[in-house]
């Protein structure tokens, strides 16, 4: 055996092992670059060496294996994968050989593969890629994605079939993974992982789907001429106007030239969409020439994906610092010469925990190279051994909570170590309070970080409960901040004793438990003495709470400390049931899109609005919508509201309609 089919028989293996942790695990060990780098490796030896080649080997195929956990779904046509291009000359050769004018360019997302069907309009199937024939039947995990469509506008007789993929943002996979590291889990590699990890839970387990929110975009209609439809553009249009959600990152392109420059422009403006991607989808934007052009076995030839080099940096570790989070996790974290990296400045990586710092010997002082983890959280590669001096410091957990000096422990579960006083630790007491005043809790604005910190440090509280009690004196000598901001916070303070009785258990930070199982719990008890009383067993036969959520619950009720905090609030005039009253339909068959930034509330709180009068908030502009809310900087949907014809909001005007602010 020479070194050349040795070497493809190493590869074989390589591509084979790290497809199926990425594909049928959801848990990758190397990043995406690195496995594209094995993968052309192979690929160009195959050409090279075709007599050494394994034909039936799975990098001639699409994605992994469908999961035993799902009934399997046979795909009405092939969901194929794309050929990766990384270089402009690599795309110049693409162009040669199609021979074609007029190209769609689409930000490449990094998601997870999926088909619906819509049969007259609602929502009946949905499966994952699979290999790229058959896939896995997860149309009731799918119902649970708010943003999977279950009725289309307007939906044309028979069946619908689009494609496209179920993505986690940015935002959402920061919180689920700063949930994670709280309960000492192993953190997910990206959101692409997160995505894919979400919705291929079994029936047991599938209520955390709607608990992390994911998203999706659709970019595919299948048989588009029989509706029709001639381009890819005009596809786009298509599923914008029958209610399904296309990203607004996509250009017609008619040369070369004008791609090359749509993927320079995003190359960094990438970094702005709030949800991950790796490169620039380039497709033929006549769609009746593309089963002239046809396809490989796992590749169509009429189309070919741009991706982008990995952005690394190298910078040094200055100092290893312990964060204390909200349930008492300790987290190493690395404070880095500041470097720019994937358009922001990057100045500390998390660390996960002692073991991950253990596995890759990363010490204090080192020289390391450092990535963002799919563009959005810092991460540490490795350690540049070969540079270090002798004075790096080796790294290891304090014996106590560097805030509080409690003695720290590692439960035998657990990758974790924590801080157990969480009855006066100053940083979960912080940590706490944050969560308690954020948007899906109390919604108490004028309580951040920084004031957070300075109500723990003042010694004016020790329970949430605590700062209802504060006066305006208080808040003058705490914050140093004027009159009006005082009066302003114990105003926001007053209307936060108002929310919802779901939004009171969310903002309690119980272990486990979301605004969506808060949302469960308090639908099936209805008002506080009847959840406070609840044996576990009860709790866990709610649907989609479980034993775990429903210990956590039991246990959280059973603390002194918690139970005066619940008589405090009571007597403080809380919401401690569901309201009774039925809900409004004056927006009823009404549907709306926000854009640009609004100033007295969020494009969430005003949606939740909507929702509350009866309407529909729609991610995407079309013929179809009712209204669009325009806010400050508002962008492309405000542009092609006005091209359609659609009546625009003010945020003035919104507020009016809806009832006031």
């Amino acid at each position: 055996m020479n070194i050349f089919e040795t070497r493809m028989n190493e590869l074989y293996g390589l591509v084979k092992y790290h497809a199926s942790l990425y594909y049928d695990k959801d848990s990758p060990e190397i990043s995406d670059a690195e496995y594209d780098a094995l993968v052309r490796e192979l690929n160009q030896l195959e050409k090279d060496y075709p007599q050494y080649a394994r034909k039936d080997f799975l990098t001639h195929n699409v994605g992994g294996s469908p999961s035993n956990l799902f009934a399997k779904v046979e795909h009405s046509t092939p969901m194929l994968s794309l050929d990766n291009v990384f270089t402009p000359d690599e795309l110049s050769a693409f162009f040669e050989r199609i021979d074609a004018e007029g190209f769609v360019c689409e930000m490449k997302i990094d998601g997870l593969a999926v088909s619906l069907v819509y049969e007259d309009g609602i929502f009946v199937r949905g499966a994952t890629r699979g290999n790229g024939r058959v896939g896995e039947d997860v149309t009731e995990n799918l119902r649970l994605v708010d943003a999977v469509p279950k009725k289309l506008i307007d939906a044309p007789s028979g069946i619908v079939e689009v494609r496209g993929e179920v993505l986690m943002t940015s935002e959402r996979f920061n919180a689920v993974n700063a949930l994670r590291e709280s309960r000492g889990e192993k953190l997910f590699a990206n959101p692409r992982n997160a995505a894919a990890g979400t919705l291929r839970q079994s029936e047991k387990n599938n209520h955390v789907i709607a608990e992390r929110g994911l998203d999706i975009f659709l970019y595919y209609l299948v048989d588009a001429e029989k509706f029709g439809v001639t381009t890819q553009a005009g596809a786009l249009t298509w599923l914008s106007e029958h209610g399904l959600p296309v990203q607004e990152a996509y250009k017609v392109c008619n040369t070369l030239d004008d791609v090359k420059d749509f993927i320079s422009r995003w190359q960094e403006e990438r970094f702005t969409l709030g949800y991950a991607t790796d490169g620039v989808v380039v497709k033929i934007n006549n769609l009746t020439r593309w089963p002239e052009i046809k396809a490989t076995s796992h590749a169509p030839r009429w189309a070919v994906a741009f991706k982008y080099p990995p952005e690394e940096a190298r910078t040094r570790i200055t100092d290893i610092i312990i964060s204390v989070g909200r349930t008492g996790v300790l987290t190493p974290v690395a404070i880095l010469e500041p470097v720019r990296l994937a358009g922001t400045q990057v100045s500390r990586a998390g660390l996960h925990n002692a073991d991950e710092i253990a596995r890759k010997d990363i010490r204090r002082g080192d020289i390391v190279r450092v990535r963002k983890a799919a563009e959005i959280i810092p991460e540490i590669i490795e350690a540049d051994k070969d540079s270090r001096t002798g004075n790096e410091e080796i790294f290891t957990m304090p014996e106590k909570c560097p805030i509080c000096g409690s003695l720290i422990v590692r439960l035998p579960h657990e990758t974790a170590y924590r801080c157990p006083n969480r009855a006066s630790c100053p940083a979960q007491l912080t940590e706490s309070l944050k969560y308690f005043a954020s948007r899906d809790g109390m919604n108490i604005k004028g309580i951040g970080k920084k004031l957070a910190e300075k109500l723990t440090a003042s010694g004016k509280i020790n329970s949430l409960s605590d700062i209802y009690t504060l006066t305006a004196d208080d808040w003058l000598e705490l914050d140093k901040i004027a009159m009006k901001s005082a009066e302003n916070i114990l105003s926001q303070l007053e209307d936060s004793k108002s929310r919802p009785f779901a939004n009171l258990i969310t903002a309690l930070g119980i272990p486990e438990v979301g605004k969506n199982t808060a949302a469960l719990i308090t639908e099936h008890f209805g008002n506080i003495d009847a959840l406070m009383n609840a044996d576990e067993e009860s709790l866990a036969e709610i649907d989609g709470v479980g034993t775990v959520i429903a210990h956590s619950v039991h246990e959280f009720f059973r603390n002194e400390g918690n139970l005066r905090m619940i008589e405090a609030f009571r007597k403080m005039g809380f919401v401690l049931e569901n309201e009774t009253t039925g809900k409004s339909t004056e927006l009823e068959g009404k549907t709306f899109v926000f854009t640009g930034t609004l100033e007295t509330m969020t494009r969430d709180e005003a949606g939740e609005r909507v929702k509350a009068l009866g309407g529909k908030v729609s991610g995407s502009v079309s013929s179809k919508t009712d209204y669009v809310v325009a806010g400050e900087k508002a962008g492309s949907k405000l542009r092609k509201a006005e091209s359609l014809g659609v009546k625009i909001l003010t945020e003035n005007e919104f507020l009016s309609m809806t009832g006031g602010n």
